[in-house]
C-alpha cells in the first residue's frame, strides 16, 4: 500500500458520471465518494439504480465517462487524461471483488488451484503461494476441500472459494455485489461471518445488498438512486430497526403446518416418488405428499436439499426413478408428449435464474411467448401481455431488450412471462432474490392476488419471514422424512492424484502417450492390431480405476453413433462372401469386417479420450499444453492460448447446463421443443440458439471482469505454484506406449 493510501482514503470518486447509452441517460451523475481504510460501506437502492455499476467503478473494473477516480493512491481516471490502464492494473492488485454469482468467478476446477490463480497473476514466488492458499482457505473454512471441484459445490461453498481467492491476493479492499442473494439462511450466515472476520483483519468492505440485516455492521449506508449517492445511515437504521449489536442473520423455520401425506382436494400429489442424479444417492427419497388446491405452500430447506429438483419433477422436466406425480387431473410416471402439452396449460414455473427464462428481442415479445403457444389469437395475446406487465409493474420496460435489464428487472420480466399463461398451479423458485424492497412487496402482492383467485402456489424460498406471511403450509426439505441430503463433502474425483496410477501421471506424459495411442488407432487395419490396441486400452482403463459404468456413461452417446455408422457400412459394403439376402440387399463378410473394424478402432479412440478427460483436470491439461508449447513463445502467445483453452474446458459444462435450463424454460411455457411435431421441435431447438449465444456473451463478459479482478494481464510474467516434473512412473508409461507402437508395427509387417 502506498503512503497516500495509508494516510487517506483508498477509494476516492469525485464528480463521477457514467452512462450506458452515450450520455442520453446517466446511471451515475455527479457521484462523490470516499471509502476510508478499514471502513465498511453498504450500498442500497432500487433495482437498476446503478449499485452494481458503482461497485465496478470502485473495484477498478470499469471507467467512468467523466470525473476523477483515485484507487489505492493511484489516479486511474480524470477528465484531462482519461483512463490510465497501468494505474488501473496497479490499483486492482489491492482490491478484491466477489460477484453475486460466483460460478463465473471460478476459473479452474480445483479449489486450491483457483485460489492460487490470483497470486500467480501477481507473480508471487511459488514458495509463498502455498501459505497464501492455506491461510485463505482456512479463513473461510474450506481447507479440507482444497482438492475438490468448486464447480460442483453449493452456492455457499462457491462464495467461500471466491472470497478465499481475494484473500490470497492480500486485498485491502473487498467489494461484494449481493454475495448472499441465492443462499439459504445458514449459508448466508456463514458467508456474512466470513466477511465480518475479513473486516476485523482491517480490510475495507463495500457490499451491495437488499437485506436490511446485512447492513447492521456497516459504518455507513449509502443509497444509490436517480444517479446520485446519498448517506442514509441514520434514516435507514431507524426505518428498519437495525440494532447496533452483532446478530445472526439465520432464521428459524416458521410456525406453519407441515404438508402431509394427504390433503383435501389436492392439486398436486407425489406418490412414493424417488429421484437420484447420476453418481449420487437419492435427492428425493420415497416422498408422498399432497398439496391442497388453492393453497400457498412454502418449500424450505438448505441449498442442495432437493427443492428445485422437486419443482423440475413437478413440471415433468425430469422423470422420477420411482413413483407417480399428479397435477390437477393429470397423472404420470414418465410423462408422454400429450400429457406434457396438457400440463403446460395448467402449470407455470418461475425459474431460479431469470436470465435463462428470457428468449425474445423485447420484454413484450417475451411475455407473449407463452400465450401464443397456447393458441390464442393476437388480440387475446396483447390483452394477456398488458395484464401481466401491469400486474408486475414493468409496463414501462415493454419495449426494452430483456438482456439489457438489471437482474431484478429480468426477474420481474420472467414472472410476467409465466403469469401471462394464467396457470392454475404456479411454482416460484426464489422469486424475490436480488429484488429491492418495493419489488419484493410487489411480488408478494401478486402472490396474494393469485391466492385469492384460487391459484395453487408452491413457493421455494429461503426467506422465512415471507414464508410465515404468505404460506398456508410448509414442506421441509433436508429432513429424514422427505429428502435425503447429499454428502457434505465430495468424494475423491478421478482427476485427483490419489485416485489411480493414471491420475498421478504428469499431464504432459498423458497428453503425449494418449494422443499417440489415439492416432495409432486410426492406422489399425488387421485383427491382430485391433487385439493389441484393445489390450492396451483395457490395461489403461483398468489402471484408471474408473469402472465400466463411469466409462459407459461418458461414451454411450458416441457408441450409439458408432453403431449407426457400423450398420451403414454393412448396408453399403458388398465385398466378400454373401451371408444373408433381404430383397436386393446382401449382408457380406466384407461388410461385417469393415463395420467391426471401423467401430472398434473409433471406440478405442473414444474410450482413451474419456479416460484422459476424466483423470485430468482442465487446469492440468492447459499447464501441459503451455509447457509443451513453450518453445514457440517467441512466435505465439502461448500463455494466452493456454488460458483460453483452460477457460473453454472449464465453461463448456456450464454452457451445456445453461442450454438445458433454457430448453426447460421454453418447455415450461408451452414451447414446441418437447411437445411439437418433428419440424416444430427442430425450429424450437434452433430458436434457443439466440438465448444460448446471449448466455455465452454474458459468461464471456463476466469472465473478462473476473480475469481483471484477479489481475490477469496478457504478456505479464506469471508464477506457477506447482511446476510440472516428470517422475519414473511417467517414463515407464511412455515406454509402455512405445512397446505398443512396436507391437502394432510388427503386426503390420507380419500381416503383409
Amino acid at each position: 500500500m502506498t503512503d497516500d493510501v495509508a494516510a487517506g482514503a483508498p477509494i476516492e470518486l469525485d464528480g463521477v458520471r457514467f452512462s450506458y447509452d452515450g450520455g442520453a441517460t446517466w446511471v451515475l451523475d455527479g457521484v462523490d465518494l470516499r471509502v476510508g481504510p478499514g471502513e465498511r460501506i453498504a450500498l442500497v437502492g432500487p433495482n437498476g439504480a446503478g449499485k452494481s455499476t458503482l461497485a465496478r467503478l470502485i473495484a477498478g473494473l470499469a471507467a467512468p465517462d467523466h470525473g476523477t477516480v483515485r484507487l489505492m493512491g493511484h489516479t486511474v481516471f480524470d477528465d484531462a487524461h482519461g483512463a490510465d490502464a497501468g494505474a488501473y492494473r496497479k490499483a486492482r492488485r489491492s482490491i478484491g471483488v466477489v460477484f453475486q454469482n460466483p460460478e463465473d468467478q471460478i476459473v479452474t476446477t480445483t479449489v486450491a488451484a483457483d485460489v492460487a490463480f490470483g497470486p500467480e497473476n501477481l507473480n508471487v514466488a511459488p514458495a509463498l503461494i502455498g501459505d497464501r492458499v492455506h491461510d485463505a482457505l482456512s479463513a473461510v473454512g474450506m481447507d479440507g476441500l482444497r482438492d475438490a471441484d468448486p464447480t460442483a459445490m453449493s452456492g455457499g461453498q462457491q462464495q467461500r472459494v471466491a472470497i478465499a481467492g481475494m484473500l490470497a491476493m492480500d486485498s485491502r479492499v473487498l467489494v461484494l455485489d449481493e454475495p448472499t442473494a441465492m443462499l439459504d439462511p445458514q449459508a448466508r450466515a456463514d458467508v456474512l461471518a466470513i466477511i465480518e472476520r475479513v473486516h476485523q483483519r482491517g480490510t475495507a468492505i463495500v457490499m451491495v445488498t437488499h437485506h436490511p440485516d446485512e447492513v447492521a455492521h456497516a459504518d455507513r449506508v449509502l443509497a444509490v438512486e436517480h444517479g446520485v449517492v446519498r448517506d442514509v445511515t441514520a434514516r435507514y437504521a431507524h426505518a428498519h430497526g437495525i440494532p447496533s449489536q452483532v446478530h445472526s442473520p439465520g432464521a428459524a423455520l416458521p410456525d406453519l403446518p407441515r404438508v402431509g401425506r394427504a390433503a383435501h382436494a389436492p392439486a398436486v400429489v407425489f406418490d412414493h416418488v424417488s429421484f437420484a442424479y447420476a453418481h449420487g444417492s437419492p435427492v428425493i427419497d420415497d416422498l408422498t405428499v399432497g398439496i391442497e388446491r388453492g393453497s400457498t405452500v412454502a418449500l424450505v430447506g438448505p441449498n442442495g436439499s432437493g427443492k428445485t429438483t422437486f419443482a423440475r419433477l413437478l413440471c415433468a422436466l425430469i422423470a422420477p426413478d420411482e413413483g407417480t406425480i399428479c397435477v390437477e387431473t393429470l397423472r404420470w410416471h414418465h410423462a408422454k408428449r400429450r400429457q406434457r402439452k396438457a400440463l403446460r396449460r395448467s402449470l407455470g414455473l418461475i425459474m431460479q435464474r431469470p436470465e435463462r427464462q428470457l428468449f425474445a428481442a423485447t420484454v413484450r415479445e417475451d411475455v407473449a411467448y407463452g400465450p401464443r403457444n397456447q393458441g390464442l389469437d393476437e388480440a387475446a395475446v396483447r390483452e394477456r401481455v398488458q395484464e401481466a406487465l401491469d400486474l408486475v409493474g414493468i409496463a414501462d420496460l415493454a419495449d426494452r431488450d430483456p438482456f439489457s435489464l438489471s437482474g431484478g428487472q429480468q426477474r420481474l420480466a420472467a414472472i410476467a412471462g409465466v403469469l401471462a399463461c394464467r396457470p392454475r398451479v404456479l411454482v416460484m423458485d426464489e422469486p424475490t432474490a436480488s429484488l429491492d424492497e418495493a419489488a419484493v412487496e410487489r411480488v408478494h402482492a401478486i402472490m396474494r392476488t393469485l391466492h385469492s383467485q384460487g391459484v395453487t402456489i408452491l413457493l421455494i424460498t429461503h426467506d422465512m419471514r415471507a414464508a410465515q406471511q404468505l404460506a398456508d403450509a410448509m414442506l421441509v426439505f433436508g429432513e429424514r422424512t422427505t429428502v435425503r441430503q447429499e454428502a457434505p463433502e465430495p468424494r475423491i474425483a478421478p482427476s485427483d492424484a490419489r485416485y489411480s496410477v493414471i491420475s498421478r501421471l504428469d499431464p504432459r506424459a498423458k497428453v503425449i502417450g494418449f494422443l499417440v495411442l489415439m492416432f495409432s488407432a486410426f492406422t489399425m487395419a488387421s485383427w491382430t492390431q485391433l487385439a493389441v490396441g484393445c489390450a492396451a486400452t483395457l490395461a489403461i482403463a483398468a489402471a484408471s480405476r474408473l469402472g465400466v459404468r463411469v466409462l459407459w456413461r461418458s461414451t454411450r452417446m458416441f457408441a450409439v453413433v458408432l453403431l449407426i455408422m457400423g450398420l451403414f457400412n454393412m448396408l453399403v459394403v458388398r465385398s466378400g462372401t454373401p451371408l444373408l439376402h433381404i430383397g436386393a440387399w446382401a449382408l457380406t463378410t466384407g461388410g461385417l469386417a469393415v463395420a467391426a473394424l471401423y467401430t472398434i478402432r473409433f471406440m478405442l479412440v473414444i474410450v482413451l479420450g474419456a479416460v484422459i478427460m476424466l483423470t485430468t483436470t482442465p487446469t492440468a491439461l492447459t499447464d501441459a499444453f503451455e509447457s509443451m508449447m513453450s518453445v514457440f513463445r517467441k512466435v505465439l502467445h502461448v500463455q494466452e492460448i493456454a488460458l483460453v483453452m483452460s477457460l473453454a474446458l472449464r465453461f463448456l459444462p456450464t454452457i451445456a447446463d445453461e442450454t438445458v435450463s433454457i430448453r426447460d424454460a421454453q418447455a415450461a411455457r408451452g414451447g414446441s421443443i418437447e411437445t411439437g411435431s418433428p419440424t416444430q421441435r427442430v425450429r424450437a431447438m434452433c430458436a434457443i440458439i439466440v438465448p444460448i449465444f446471449a448466455g455465452v456473451i454474458r459468461h464471456a463478459d463476466n469472465l473478462a471482469l473476473a480475469l481483471d479482478a484477479r489481475c490477469y494481464q496478457e504478456g505479464e510474467p506469471r508464477s506457477h505454484w506447482h511446476a510440472l516434473r516428470m517422475h519414473a512412473r511417467d517414463w515407464w508409461f511412455l515406454a509402455g506406449v512405445a512397446v505398443v507402437l512396436c507391437a502394432l508395427a510388427l503386426s503390420a509387417v507380419f500381416t503383409i
